[in-house]
């Protein structure tokens, strides 16, 4: 029973040819004394026919039933041709017929236009990633991080890997934490980012950089948002903020040029963020020509260092507390630092940040003197960035860089409503997992062994 071909493979080419096939029921149809079935695999659908030899074995067959079916190519009779079809032009004649596994009735039909609420689709994920449309949008993902790996390989960047558990340090959101089992009381966090170790790579002269990263933000959760997302992240060494840009302009207009068949206009307008907010009163403007255009780019630049965070009564980061100051503005820093704006860049698409960077501080004076600036005392910065401030004390080369959302991203090329479309096993809006039960209680022996005890109060 070895497979011979998939069921998006047969041709006209093939026609006389034996062959056996694997793939589930697709759709039946009974035509009296004739079967067919839609025979389908991740690669398409091969119709396949049944006569009286086979018919009363075949009739008990329905949908998602997996099957191995062995016959022969045959060409399909004039006007049942399917152009739909890339294999519509064949079919295979039946001589044998083989059950691997039966299925279940299905929580709900795997079809195209599927309206089944989420939380059903989430629960039994791995059927709706049986459907054709979510096959079509991962391998979409497949393609593009390939694509981006081959490009930025050939502009010479390394792919290096950072780590996963690090340490908690203050970067927008909140970190998600892993208690220590060997130092009680301690804790590592999920990284936000590789924000400080892309830096430190570059301190160690490895001067182009990129990683498909995972990044964790414990923040409220929306269409376009998830606890866990992948980014393309870049850093480079001695590189202009202008030569940056150019190289994610060539990615992207190779990526839709490759993926989609279409040319996205280089290079990609810019805005600065003063003229976007009077101009559109958004820093996300979208400037799509309305049916036109499908996809609109723009660079969104010079923001704001700070923004007055009233609750606190404090200045926040706008980005984040690495990014480089306007050298013109250096001299508001002490007595107008609201004034004070940043090399930062965000990447804008149809309306929806899609990526953003900035060039970094690499001399230490300047970095602490912007952690004093956002309220941070001497000691927790020495302990929540010791390290990094020490390692701008060796040389530490001027650089900068950015990182692009690829759900988003991808969100966007597929034309889905939600990132939750292009990630083989999202969480739903609450940050749950349907499939799994994910987040879940864990033994009490589990949380002897970490030094935890949950508070009996606040149990739900």
């Amino acid at each position: 029973m070895k497979r011979t071909h998939n069921c998006g493979e047969l041709r006209r080419s093939d026609l006389g040819k034996d062959v056996f096939l694997i793939g589930w029921v697709n759709v039946r149809r009974d035509h009296g004394g004739l079967l067919f079935i839609d025979l389908r695999d991740r690669y398409g659908i091969t119709q396949v026919l049944f006569d009286a030899k086979l018919l009363s074995s075949s009739k008990s067959l329905h949908s998602e039933d997996l099957i191995g079916v062995g016959g022969k190519v045959q060409e399909r009779p004039k006007g049942t041709i399917n152009n739909k079809l890339v294999t519509g032009e064949i079919e295979v004649f039946a001589e044998k017929l083989f059950l691997l596994n039966k299925s279940k009735d299905l929580p709900f039909e795997l079809s195209h236009d599927l309206k089944v609420a989420e939380e059903i689709r989430l629960t039994y994920r791995y059927l709706d990633l049986r459907r054709p449309i979510m096959q079509k949008r991962l391998i979409m993902r497949h393609r593009l991080v390939k694509l981006i790996r081959d490009y930025l390989g050939k502009k010479e960047f390394l792919e290096i890997e950072t780590p996963i558990l690090t340490k908690s340090t203050p970067e927008g959101a909140r970190d998600y934490l892993v208690p220590s089992r060997l130092s009680p009381g301690d804790f590592y966090a999920l990284p936000q980012s590789p924000q400080l170790f892309k830096q430190l790579l570059m301190v160690a002269g490895f001067e182009k950089y990129f990683q498909i990263a995972r990044c964790f933000r414990d923040e409220d959760l929306r269409a376009d948002r998830q606890p866990e997302h992948t980014q393309l992240d870049l850093e480079c060494s001695f590189m202009t903020q202008e030569e940056i840009l150019a190289i994610i302009e060539e990615m992207i207009g190779m990526l839709f040029e490759e993926i989609l068949s279409l040319k996205i206009p280089l290079p990609f307008p810019h805005l600065m963020y003063q003229e976007a907010i009077s101009k559109y009163g958004t820093d996300k403007p979208d400037l799509r020509d309305e049916k036109k255009t499908n996809f609109s780019f723009v660079w969104v630049e010079q923001f704001p260092l700070f923004q007055f965070n009233k609750e606190q009564d404090r200045l926040d980061p706008q980005h984040h507390p690495f990014t480089l100051p306007m050298e013109e503005d250096l001299s508001l820093l002490d007595q107008e630092p609201l004034k004070v704006r940043g090399l930062c860049y965000d990447l804008i698409l149809n309306g929806q940040e899609v990526g953003g960077g900035s060039l970094r501080i690499h001399k230490r004076e300047l970095q602490e003197k912007i952690f004093g600036l956002i309220g941070l005392s001497q000691e927790v910065y020495l302990s929540k960035f010791g390290f990094l401030l020490e390692a701008l004390e060796y040389g530490a080369p001027p650089h900068g860089g950015i990182a692009l959302g690829l759900d988003r991203l991808l969100m966007l090329m597929s034309g889905a409503d939600s990132i939750r479309e292009v990630i083989a096993f999202p969480k739903s809006g609450d940050g749950s997992c349907p499939l799994t039960g994910a987040p879940a209680r864990v033994s009490l022996q589990q949380l002897k062994e970490l030094s935890l005890k949950i508070d009996k109060k606040n149990k739900l």
